[in-house]
Parts: C-alpha cells; structure tokens; sequence
C-alpha cells in the first residue's frame, strides 16, 4: 500500500480549509484516510502560527513507515525543519519564447541605432 501524506479540502466556496491527512495513494482527495495530522488554513497571514499546524510526532510515525508527503506538505515539513530543503526545477515558464526574445533584440538594436 502506498502511503502519501497530503492535504484534504474541506470549507466552503471560496473558503478553502485543509486537512493534513495520511491516506492511501489510491483514495479520492477528500475521501477515507487513515489519520488526520493536523491543519493548513490558507486565508490566514503567512507568519500566523495558526496557518499550519501539524503533530509533527505522527508526521515522523508515517514517514519513518514510507509515506510520501507531496509537494506542499513537504514545503510545511521544510519550514518546520523536519526534512532538507529539496532542489526543485525552475522551469521558467514566464521566460518569453525564442521568437520573442529575436524581436526584443531587433528593438533594442533599432532603438539603439535611433539614439546615435
């Protein structure tokens, strides 16, 4: 059984509530887990105490037993420094496409031809 450590929502429209659940990879993401392990509200200010709360005891539990935490709770586990901090790839979505940067160029140029 593959196990992840991963959120839960819960809340209202437009007023998410996270659960930090253990569950099986298999399972809906609201659906059956196994232990509930603490709370993420996202609404609150990021240096709020109250935005994420863990039982970092049982956190441990579950990863000394194979869980996988995903993406997000892996940052919470960075920040309350129970694991490494992780090396993520930078895939530079917002860096504009060849063409783009040929027609930046051939601006510059212009622009730099019209100042002399």
């Amino acid at each position: 059984m593959a196990m992840k450590i991963r959120l839960a929502r819960g809340g209202s429209k437009k007023r998410p509530f996270y659960s930090i659940v253990a569950t099986d990879s298999r399972m809906p993401r609201d659906g059956r887990f196994i232990e509930k392990l603490g709370t993420y509200n996202p609404l609150l200010a990021k240096d709020s105490e109250d935005r994420v709360k863990m039982n970092m005891e049982r956190v441990q539990y579950w990863l000394s037993q194979g869980a996988q935490p995903t993406d997000r709770i892996a940052r919470f586990l960075e920040a309350a420094g129970v694991r490494a901090k992780a090396t993520r790839a930078n895939m530079q979505k917002a860096e504009p496409g060849d063409k783009a940067k040929k027609r930046a160029e051939e601006k510059a140029k212009k622009a730099e031809a019209a100042a002399e």
